[in-house]
């Protein structure tokens, strides 16, 4: 399988259904980095460590360091995004399959957009790319439930881990500085919030920017004729290629998202703030390492609801994270049903 980037540019200008597909995932790249990454620095603002502009060009650099280097070291999470779906024998329609899986994940986000409802790109990609599967190929059987029970580990990860690790860390905190100056505290957490936003963002590149690297490189074993990239080494360039974007994306900003997660769910203090960046950060870099993909959001989410649970649980916006959960359950469903009648379409008319 030729993976050199003049061959990859050589298949965009003669299949426009690759080309297709290469906008739409490195629009929902740029997206994921605009829309995602803000969860990674919000607790370092709203705990006012660091200015807004500064943090977002701090999150920007290390989202693109994350999704550069943690590629290099362990793409397994680009490997189980590949290989989650079967697509078939026919590469070409796979490769169609694939482009209306990304365009059901940009109808999806504007219609929840439109009604006001956060999305979790990651969720869409996954019930995106399993819509597609089903509609191809008839049935389940266009999903690999090895790789896939993955995804539902990562839901229990996310929410559990990301709880019980928020809560531990914190506690562990409030107990070795229970006897230390106020004063003195507060300004070592000041910077050492800088040091858990940085590896936040280190981690959500990581783990998002991998996810969609395992998309690009499916549609380039399409155009080569193979049905998977099961035993191929991803290309620098590609790492490079959505490092880049998802850098971008984050560059944009997000102060709606900034607010909604680093204040009206827990008013956080800068102690906790660094517990609930380090905690999440933690269960990102165990999920990549087993090549388990998890939402992001969902992880910084239940690491700053375990957070708050050290002071008491009324501490805790129970209605923020309400929304956040019924969001997150209808994603798979919605998503997942979209991406199943567009590939079917597509298919029709292709």
């Amino acid at each position: 399988m030729d993976v050199s980037f003049s061959h990859f540019l050589q298949e965009m200008s003669s299949n426009p259904v690759l080309l297709i597909t290469v906008i739409l995932t490195l629009g929902v790249i740029f997206v994921n980095g605009w829309t995602d990454a803000p969860n990674a620095i919000a607790t370092c603002i709203t705990t006012r460590c660091l200015g807004a502009r500064t943090a977002i060009l701090l999150s920007a650099v290390f989202n693109f360091l994350g999704v550069f280097i943690m590629t290099q070291i362990n793409s397994s999470v680009a490997s189980t995004i590949s290989n989650m779906v079967d697509f078939g024998s026919n590469t070409q329609q796979a490769l169609i399959a694939l482009c209306a899986a990304l365009f059901s994940i940009v109808v999806y986000s504007v219609g929840a957009s439109y009604f006001g409802i956060p999305t979790s790109e990651s969720h869409s990609l996954i019930a995106g790319l399993s819509g597609a599967a089903i509609a191809i190929q008839n049935g389940v059987g266009g999903i690999n439930m090895d790789e896939w029970v993955k995804v539902l580990y990562g839901l229990v990860l996310s929410l559990l881990l990301g709880f019980l690790s928020g809560y531990l860390f914190c506690k562990l905190l409030t107990v070795l500085c229970v006897n230390m100056n106020r004063q003195k505290t507060n300004a070592f957490f000041r910077v050492a919030q800088i040091f858990g936003a940085a590896a936040m963002s280190f981690m959500h590149g990581a783990q998002d920017g991998q996810k969609f690297i395992g998309v690009l490189f499916l549609g380039m074993a399409f155009c080569n004729g193979q049905s998977s990239v099961a035993g191929v080494i991803i290309p620098i360039w590609l790492m490079l290629l959505c490092s880049t974007v998802m850098g971008l994306g984050t560059s944009v900003g997000g102060e709606k998202i900034i607010k909604s997660v680093g204040m009206d769910m827990v008013r956080l203090e800068k102690y906790q703030g660094f517990a609930s960046d380090m905690s999440a950060a933690f269960c990102l870099l165990l999920s990549s390492l087993f090549g388990i993909p998890v939402s992001t959001t969902h992880t910084k989410t239940s690491a700053i609801m375990g957070v708050g649970a050290v002071k008491r649980l009324t501490a805790i916006n129970f209605g923020v994270v309400k929304d956040m959960m019924l969001t997150w359950v209808f994603t798979f469903p919605g998503c997942g049903l979209i991406s199943f009648l567009v590939a079917k379409l597509f298919i029709y008319i292709f």
